[in-house]
């Protein structure tokens, strides 16, 4: 999947560690393009169910590493507007499977972005997390602090993050509800990585998937668009061999054998 992007796949939960310690994870464009393909090939794979972003221990990711910026032609970024490039830059929302996301150490920038894009976040006492765009003239790279930041902090506070560029540690993350907890560093993706097994073999793939894309159609469109959608969802799951798996497990007191159909 590239030098610095690592992928590992076990009992469905696909582990995508950034491994650029050197440079504390920042992304070069190659490195980028090695990140968004291999969330691409995690998503793409039946037999992926959650999936999970961390870095080497110590580091999430700093950010874009400005030297690359600074040496990429302006042409050749690719940042653009089209709904084509926004699924690009949010490759974890426009994967279907849950997403979760391991911080230990600075998140900052891109890396920041990142974790908004994941939809269940933890981290270390270490973790810092920094929408810090404002400080090198831009706005959020990836265009998540300013759609996805705002819904999950609420506006003012969003902005407030974003105007200043600064460090939101790790105790006021959770406190925000940003993070879902913080967990000593050693400890860190191993409960993580527990939380995804929970939901990769706990859980209908399906009913998982269709939730995903109901809470971000959601956060979208109107509540008759949302609601119109939500009932072909509910129809879907009713008629699902999960469904009935998974009331048949419960009526027989005995683990779901859940297969996403």
């Amino acid at each position: 999947m590239g030098q610095h992007i690592r992928l590992s796949v076990s009992d469905h939960v696909a582990t995508i560690t950034i491994d650029r310690p050197e440079r504390k994870n920042a992304m070069t464009y190659g490195v980028l393009n090695d990140f968004i393909a291999t969330v691409s090939a995690a998503g793409a794979d039946p037999e992926v169910r959650v999936v999970l972003v961390t870095g080497v221990p110590g580091s999430f990711c700093s950010g874009t590493d400005l030297s690359d910026l600074n040496d990429t032609p302006e042409d050749e970024r690719g940042l653009r507007g089209s709904a084509a490039e926004r699924r690009r830059w949010w490759p974890l929302i426009d994967i279907p499977q849950p997403t979760i996301c391991a911080v230990d150490g600075p998140a900052v920038g891109m890396g920041a972005e990142f974790t908004s894009q994941c939809d269940l976040r933890l981290c270390s006492p270490t973790a810092r997390f920094a929408w810090n765009f404002v400080h090198r003239g831009l706005v959020p790279d990836t265009g998540a602090g300013t759609w996805l930041l705002p819904r999950l902090l609420g506006p003012q506070r969003a902005m407030e993050l974003i105007y200043t560029g600064r460090f939101l540690g790790a105790d006021e993350a959770k406190s925000l509800g940003y993070v879902l907890d913080v967990i000593p560093s050693d400890e860190l993706v191993p409960r993580a990585q527990d939380l995804a097994r929970a939901i990769a073999l706990g859980s209908s793939p399906l009913s998982t998937r269709l939730a995903k894309s109901l809470v971000y159609e959601a956060f979208a469109g109107d509540v008759s668009a949302h609601m119109i959608r939500h009932t072909e969802a509910m129809t879907t799951c009713f008629a699902s061999e999960d469904h009935h798996e998974g009331v048949a497990s419960f009526l027989e007191r005995r683990p779901a054998n859940f297969t996403g159909r």
